[in-house]
């Protein structure tokens, strides 16, 4: 037995030869795994950082270029475009369209006048004379416009620009007539110029606004 080996402690404790074990620090694997994964996070988080701030001093502002420059755009970044109102059929000509002149009032003469007045403007006259009784004296307004229901698109609104506050009104005639019934308040039919001007956007509707263009 060796010098070296402790009392009591034979067998394979027993230390033999010329050499001897010798005490080593375990390796604290875990902390140096650890560590690199920190210092892998931390130049992850420096190069995002850089990234964004690349993009935001280099591609923001070529986006913000890119944009439209909405103070010269008077609506907000998009450029008006006009476009007509979708047309419906062009309305008639006046001399297309018979009248039907009543008078509803208790004043005389104002069927004959009125009559002769739309005839200088080009209508065609049919009947004149005293209002159906369905509506003589019961009509308080300036006058009724009455025709077919498939005078409501045209004819109708054709004769209404040749009296101002006229009610239009359908039937279940089957002939193409019109009739313009005189009420109480009737003064005048409306002035050949106040008529024209009606007539000439009746047939040329206003073009309205469209937003479909950018700026």
């Amino acid at each position: 037995m060796s010098m070296l080996t402790p009392p009591g402690m034979g067998g394979k404790y027993r230390i033999k030869g010329d050499r001897y074990p010798r005490m080593r620090r375990p390796r604290h694997r875990r902390r140096i795994v650890l560590t690199l994964l920190a210092t892998a996070c931390a130049l992850g988080l420096v190069g995002w950082g850089t990234l964004q701030l690349i993009d935001v001093f280099g591609g923001g502002a070529r986006t913000a270029q890119a944009a439209p420059d909405k103070k010269h755009c008077p609506d907000g970044g998009r450029k008006t475009a006009v476009r007509a109102t979708p047309a419906a059929q062009k309305p008639p000509a006046p001399g297309t369209l018979t009248v039907n002149v009543f008078n509803a009032t208790q004043r005389s003469g104002l069927a004959k006048r009125t009559a002769d007045e739309l005839k200088k403007r080009g209508f065609k006259i049919g009947k004149v004379g005293n209002a159906p009784a369905a509506y003589d004296k019961k009509v308080k307004g300036a006058g009724i416009l009455l025709g077919p229901k498939a005078a409501t698109d045209g004819p109708l609104k054709v004769l209404a620009t040749q009296l101002a506050g006229a009610e239009q009104k359908t039937d279940g005639r089957k002939g193409a007539d019109l009739d313009l019934i005189i009420g109480d308040a009737f003064k005048n039919l409306a002035t050949p110029q106040a008529a024209a001007k009606s007539l000439a956007v009746l047939n040329h509707p206003a073009r309205e606004p469209a937003h479909d263009a950018t700026c």
